[in-house]
């Protein structure tokens, strides 16, 4: 019998119930208005499954916290031990992985409508697994999703992940719940930075992969340089000889159709279906060993409370079953399952019982955190834990307070922002939050600047209202030498504008190392090594110097040398001088100086930044200056032209604040303000 130390667990009863509307929780990104947090569907094959709210409750007896010890955790299944396990032949687990833009969400869309998912007469909105509003407006994929289809009488689990590197932790999260991915390539570019990174993880997992050559429709596609290009990324990557003898799909996801050769494609997705049935092996499974089920994803539902997702490993999960909730550290807790879930369609349906292979998700562990392990009450141990990179840019947070604070926002003080902030670290395994020097100060760290800012958008649109700072690179110290962030920027850029690039780089300590055309565009594909440190701020420089033609895509590659002082911005920040609003007459003569954020009727304050100036060095204006009214009479009327303000987005304030600067964010309003801590003088 299993030795167990039981401590205090008098206190241990727990409610699943709904939250105030205060709670931030109703608001966010995970809220139910999400497809992983569609309301839970009331219909079951089940004529037992209660479709009303249900209190759960446990007594001190089922919640007990137990100790396991560190040794008692379950080992990584060797080699041989997993081909000794079965395998599913009606279950395919995938995920689908590629670089921004490639059109991974676009070719979910296309499986989704071809699998029958939707109605004929049913009207289906373009990206339909970019289901939450910040998605839509920037067109990336943020959250990972689930969903699944059936084909010829197999269930398949597809994953859409983000293409982004800042979202990496997502897709390093996901990569643990399948057995295969669709590897996504834009049939011109080729492999970008991302695809690297997500390749490198699918492939350290052991995964399969089938390569899925999309957009072939393009006029300047040519697939017989993407596919080499892939299998060359393979060998660097150190593949195995059986994962470089990869399946090749060439696919339009948005016309709906694949085929094995791009010069003959059928009429439909079957040949990409038939690929993952085929080379996509089904999940292994220990049915009838200890229960074991790692969770890799936490939803919220308003009357379901924490959802926990994940694959379920081994034994058979069911519905009001007693389990044990552990992690790969000393602790164990139990706990009831109270309602279980399985993936349909486009949505959850409830489910009595789960056999290991599937996806699942578990209603009633009202604490549970994404890294445990959801295991049999009697003789179930951890598996081992999630580990993502570590983060590589910081920003810190505060209260805000400038003389505008309150106006606009719900949640201003420092407990809201606390509890905020290290509610988000239940769910965002990438970021860490650390306390500040000061009580009201928090260290936010992230995978990149864009991974930082999408959690900032999201707390402004919950009604909170605070201060960020700069973005600074994490940098390390080894064997006593200064050691930072080193990324792998990629730019494609026209010809022409090719040579003011390449001086940017240049003063962003960026090195040169491959330099190739793009098919026969005129586009050239420029890759560097640069600091991190180099790349804060670099997006709107670029686009400047290429009149906004070229792109940029970033992936983080290593920690190196110390590369030295570089200066990241040459114009300083026109800055109020009073409090007030903005007049036409001030507007018009300051324009001279530089270029103006507001116009006029606009409440500004001391030290907020109202504009760039136009030399180095901040200036300081009087932008709410009024006309001299005097008693002669002027018979000539005098016309003012005022030029268009710039309109800065959230992302690029946060890239041209420097050191002594602040962003200052609510529900309604983005402005910039100097650090009255760190101030310089301005003349």
């Amino acid at each position: 019998m299993e030795k167990i130390s039981l401590t205090t667990t008098a206190h241990n009863c727990f409610f699943t119930s709904t939250l105030p509307k205060t709670s931030s929780f109703s608001s966010s990104l995970f809220a139910s208005n999400q497809l992983l947090g569609l309301p839970l569907s009331s219909s079951s094959s089940s004529a037992s499954t209660n479709p009303r709210l249900r209190l759960v409750s446990r007594n001190a007896a089922s919640c007990r916290t137990v100790k396991c010890s560190v040794s008692e955790a379950a080992e990584p299944l060797t080699a041989s031990e997993k081909r000794q396990l079965k395998r599913r032949g009606d279950v395919r687990n995938i995920a689908i992985v590629a670089h921004v833009d490639h059109g991974k969400t676009t070719l979910v869309d296309a499986m989704l409508k071809q699998t029958k998912v939707f109605r004929d007469n049913q009207f289906v909105q373009e990206r339909i697994m970019d289901s939450n509003d910040l998605e839509r407006e920037r067109g990336i994929t943020i959250l990972s999703k689930n969903t699944s289809v059936s084909y010829h009488d197999t269930k398949i689990n597809i994953i859409d992940t983000p293409g982004h590197s800042d979202f990496g932790g997502e897709v390093e999260r996901i990569l643990n719940m399948v057995e295969g991915i669709l590897l996504v390539v834009d049939s011109v570019e080729g492999p970008m930075p991302q695809t690297r990174f997500v390749l490198k993880k699918a492939l350290e997992f052991g995964h399969s992969v089938v390569v899925v050559v999309n957009k072939i429709d393009r006029p300047s596609a040519r697939p017989d340089f993407v596919v080499n290009s892939t299998f060359e990324l393979f060998i660097e990557l150190n593949a195995t000889d059986e994962q470089c003898d990869f399946q090749v799909i060439y696919a339009s996801g948005i016309k709906g159709q694949a085929g094995l050769s791009p010069e003959n494609l059928a009429e439909d997705l079957g040949p990409l279906f038939e690929s993952i049935i085929r080379c996509i092996p089904g999940p292994r499974i220990d049915k009838d060993g200890a229960l074991q089920m790692l969770v890799t994803n936490i939803e919220y539902d308003e009357h379901k409370g924490r959802i926990a997702i994940g694959r379920l490993q081994a034994g058979v999960l069911e519905k009001g079953m007693d389990v044990k909730v552990c992690t790969s550290e000393d602790s164990c807790r139990y706990g009831r399952v109270s309602e279980l879930y399985v993936y349909d369609k486009f949505s959850r349906v409830p489910a009595e019982s789960v056999e290991a292979g599937d996806i699942c998700a578990v209603c009633g562990i009202g604490d549970i955190q994404i890294g445990e392990t959801i295991a049999c009450k009697v003789s179930g141990k951890p598996l081992p834990s999630i580990k993502v990179e570590e983060p590589t840019v910081k920003m810190a947070f505060s209260i805000n307070t400038s003389p505008f604070v309150g106006r606009e926002g719900k949640y201003v003080t420092s407990r809201n922002l606390r509890d905020r902030l290290y509610r988000e670290l239940e769910r965002n395994l990438a970021m860490k939050v650390e306390d500040g020097e000061t009580a009201d100060t928090f260290i936010v760290s992230g995978r990149g600047t864009l991974h930082i800012t999408i959690l900032i958008e999201n707390m402004r649109r919950e009604g909170y209202e605070f201060m960020v700072g700069p973005p600074k690179v994490i940098n390390k110290k080894v064997n006593d030498k200064l050691l930072e962030p080193y990324e792998i920027a990629t730019v494609e850029v026209p010809e022409e504008h090719m040579g003011a690039v390449v001086e940017l780089l240049g003063k962003r300590r960026g090195q040169m190392f491959d330099m190739q055309g793009v098919g026969s565009e005129g586009t050239t594909l420029l890759k560097y090594k640069i600091p991190t440190r180099g790349l804060l701020g670099l997006r709107n420089a670029i686009l400047t110097a290429s009149r906004g033609t070229a792109i940029l895509n970033t992936i983080f590659d290593s920690y190196g040398p110390w590369a030295g002082d570089m200066s990241t911005r040459d114009q300083g920040s026109l800055v109020a001088f009073e409090d007030g609003t903005s007049s036409s007459y001030a507007i018009a003569s300051s324009q001279e100086r530089g270029q103006m954020f507001i116009g006029p009727g606009v409440d500004v304050y001391k030290g907020q930044i109202v504009g760039i100036h136009q030399r180095p060095g901040d200036l300081s204006l009087n932008v709410c200056k009024k006309k001299a009214a005097t008693n002669i009479r002027s018979n000539k009327e005098q016309t003012v032209i005022l030029d268009t303000p710039l309109d800065y987005s959230l992302d690029d304030c946060i890239e041209y604040i420097q050191e002594d600067e602040l962003v200052e964010v609510t529900p309604q309003s983005i402005r910039m303000c100097k650090n009255p801590k760190l101030q310089k003088k301005t003349r």
